[in-house]
């Protein structure tokens, strides 16, 4: 399991750094005005989409029946099966692709955008160059899930990395384009291209392909349709807490929106790198040891991930409170993207990382239950972060006018109600258990995480000593010594505690 973590954190590193520096080259060529508004606001739609049908339901409901074709029936079987889920989605994604087109620009009224005719026009252009982006990534998707199934980590894990590389080079370009928005929209769709080319050319090396079919009505297809149906619904939710950051931040003046974006970006590194690339290894473990009838290996395999995860997110959370001002500031302001921009995106940071360790536990947490086919759980738990996240944004940003720190807070806080929720369904059911492996871990995390924002902060203001003139010097240089300090310090706690922390053990486990 180790080895299958390292591979897809590593290849989740990489994406997520080739992400930052689109976010970079975004907030120096686009700033924080209209345009940047109007390009996020129509990306957030495709995306949102993709999530839903793509990486979060489909993922849900393919992946471990696919896994248990596999292992029942032979490869062959799995082959049928996939092939005819991928004809039905693809006339799925064929329907959603018109609609959306020809009602794109309802679309963005709908989020928020009735009073900026200008940018409701911009926004409406820029989806519909996205919006096909969408038919291009679900493809990938499938072909994913499909190798991650039989092992196969490192290309699932690589193929995002495109989508970046493709808005940096249109970015930099921009000056060919009516303006910098339409650029990184046409990136955008070259990026959905390149990424199905990349993962059709690795599927096909481990001798896996899809193929469009008349679609059947099988009972397999039917039993898997019925849990697609029922895991949208609980991924629709998580986005439909997307849609409403996107909805009240398009309320609050003009920038809103871009700060809180870029501050959910540096958010999505621990998240992406650490919560998404565990539950993408737990996922398939888990089914396979359920498959197999090892109930009591599937526990210790999440126990295991909790432990890890917990150890590795908590001092980002401790850092994202302590110095976020640090983190917007040295890494985005630059060229169009000023410093109140970058102190708009410091709320917001902070906001998210009280949630960061419950975005991660609730990836792992709802592996459990997607392990045993159950996707309707995870439903129950994920809507009750809806109605907490939209109950504690109307209270926070419209009712006590707390702006971005109000919109990211009401997420965090939404997101530790769903991880409650499904954490008490798994005891209830005996599904979860906490053994010595994960208690174990639980000092040495909560030491991790008090050492790393302590050397953070000690960074900082060893860096206003050294260059006290405010000004682009200082705010590289605060952030360079709160990262190396945070890690010195971070490397030590682990080294202390490092036969506590078992990881040793983690190695040598599958």
């Amino acid at each position: 399991m180790f080895k299958r973590l390292l591979t897809v954190s590593g290849f989740t590193a990489l994406s997520r750094v080739t992400g930052f520096v689109t976010n970079i080259v975004a907030a120096y060529v686009m700033g924080d005005g209209m345009v940047s508004d109007a390009f996020w606001s129509a990306f957030r739609f495709p995306n949102s989409f993709r999530n839903i049908f793509g990486e979060g339901a489909f993922n849900a409901a393919f992946l471990p029946r696919f896994t248990k074709i596999v292992n029942l029936d032979g490869p062959e079987a799995a082959a049928q099966f996939a092939d005819e889920v991928y004809s039905w989605q693809i006339i799925v994604q064929l329907v959603l692709l018109v609609a959306a087109l020809a009602g794109m620009r309802y679309v963005m009224l709908a989020m928020g955008l009735a009073g900026r005719p200008a940018e409701l026009t911009l926004a409406t252009a820029f989806g519909r160059i996205c919006f096909p982006y969408l038919i291009m990534t679900v493809s990938s998707v499938q072909l994913s899930a499909m190798l991650n199934a039989v092992g196969k980590f490192a290309a699932a894990a690589a193929w995002s990395i495109f989508l970046n590389l493709a808005m940096i080079a249109a970015l930099l370009f921009a000056h060919w384009f009516p303006n910098a928005g339409y650029a990184a929209a046409c990136g955008v769709l070259a990026g959905g291209a390149l990424q199905l080319g990349f993962i059709a050319w690795a599927a096909a090396r481990s001798h896996m392909r899809l193929h469009i079919r008349l679609p059947r009505w099988t009972p397999r297809v039917k039993e898997f349709l019925l849990a697609l149906g029922a895991a949208t619904v609980g991924s629709a939710s998580v986005q439909i807490n997307l849609l409403i950051d996107t909805l009240i931040s398009n309320l609050l003046p003009v920038g809103v929106l871009t700060a809180v974006n870029y501050a959910d970006r540096i958010d999505q590194l621990p998240l992406g790198v650490l919560g998404i690339a565990l539950a993408t290894v737990l996922l398939p473990e888990m089914s396979e040891r359920v498959a197999r009838g090892d109930e009591a290996g599937a526990r210790t395999a999440q126990n295991r991930s909790a432990a890890i995860a917990l150890f590795l997110t908590l001092p980002f959370a401790a850092a994202f409170l302590v110095v976020p001002q640090t983190i917007m500031r040295g890494i985005f302001v630059h060229g169009a993207f000023h410093v109140d921009a970058a102190d708009t995106s410091a709320l917001a940071l902070a906001g998210y990382g009280v949630g960061l360790p419950a975005f991660v536990l609730a990836r792992l947490l709802t592996s459990t239950f997607y392990a045993r086919h159950d996707t309707a759980t995870p439903v129950r738990a994920t809507w009750t972060a809806v109605a907490v996240n939209v109950g504690l944004k109307m209270l926070l940003v419209l009712g006590l006018h707390m702006g971005a720190l109000g919109v990211a807070l009401g997420t965090s806080l939404g997101s530790w109600a769903s991880v409650s929720v499904l954490f008490w369904l798994g005891r209830r059911r005996k599904l979860i258990n906490i053994d010595d492996t994960l208690r174990r871990s639980l000092l040495p995390s909560v030491i991790g995480a008090s050492v790393t924002a302590a050397t953070a902060l000690v960074g900082v203001m060893w860096a206003s000593k050294l260059v006290p003139a405010p000004g682009m010097w200082q705010r590289e240089l605060a952030l360079a010594l709160a990262i190396l300090l945070a890690g010195i310090g971070f490397a030590a706690v682990a080294l202390i505690f490092r036969r506590r922390l078992l990881f040793e053990r983690f190695a040598k486990k599958r």
